[in-house]
């Protein structure tokens, strides 16, 4: 059975003797809808094929003898206990092998349940990764803009004239008091004050108490 394909335009002209011109939007109008009607009329042929196919598989298997339908039905019953088990030989109780492949179909829905749920964590994982790149990124740009800162003002400070403040003048009485020292006295650092060294010395050193006992004068 196929659906008849003659198809009538109600949008046609009315008129068949009339010499006007038909506007090119008007055609257009027309094979747009000519394209949809022959899309309808396809999928109604293949929706009528497959159903025609799958009445005919019905009305063949209808049409078996009970002993092929038997048999029919427990070679694929013993299909399917061996791709449930194929270790194993195959069973011959329907309703334990129906058991069986029920308690597959749910270990393996419970096992794509999981894989979805760790798909979905690692996108949720690859979606931080991306953000903490992209700011490592900002960051790394920030220290460049940094550094390329501080190289310029390194680079200024550089150019830059270098200059010596100068030597502080000595007070012309310092002077002369330096030339006039003995070579045998040490002369204090100019800028650094002058320091007691007895201090330093232990107690017994320092002691005076004793020093005409110890070092009577010399005649």
């Amino acid at each position: 059975m196929e659906i008849d394909g003659s198809f009538e335009d109600s949008d046609g002209l009315k008129e068949s003797g009339s010499k006007k011109r038909v506007r090119s939007e008007s055609c257009n109008v027309s094979s747009s809808k000519a394209c949809r009607e022959k899309l309808r009329r396809d999928r109604l042929n293949e929706k009528y094929s497959h159903l025609s196919s799958r009445a005919f598989s019905l009305l063949f298997f209808l049409s078996m003898p009970s002993t092929n339908v038997q048999h029919f039905v427990n070679n694929r019953f013993m299909e399917l206990s061996s791709i449930l088990e194929p270790e194993r030989p195959p069973k011959t109780d329907k309703a334990a092998i129906l058991v069986d492949a029920v308690r597959m179909v749910t270990q393996l829905r419970g096992e794509a349940q999981k894989l979805k749920d760790s798909i979905s964590s690692l996108h949720d994982r690859i979606k931080e990764l991306k953000a903490e790149k992209n700011e490592l990124r900002d960051e790394k740009q920030r220290l460049k803009a940094e550094k390329e800162k501080l190289e310029q003002q390194l680079k200024a400070m550089n150019s830059q004239p270098s200059f010596m403040p100068p030597a502080p003048a000595f007070p012309a009485a310092f002077a002369t008091a330096q030339g006039q020292v003995p070579g045998n006295k040490l002369v204090p650092f100019f800028g650094y004050p002058g320091v007691a060294m007895w201090q330093f010395m232990p107690p017994a050193s320092v002691d005076t108490s004793e020093d005409h006992v110890l070092r009577p004068p010399v005649a």
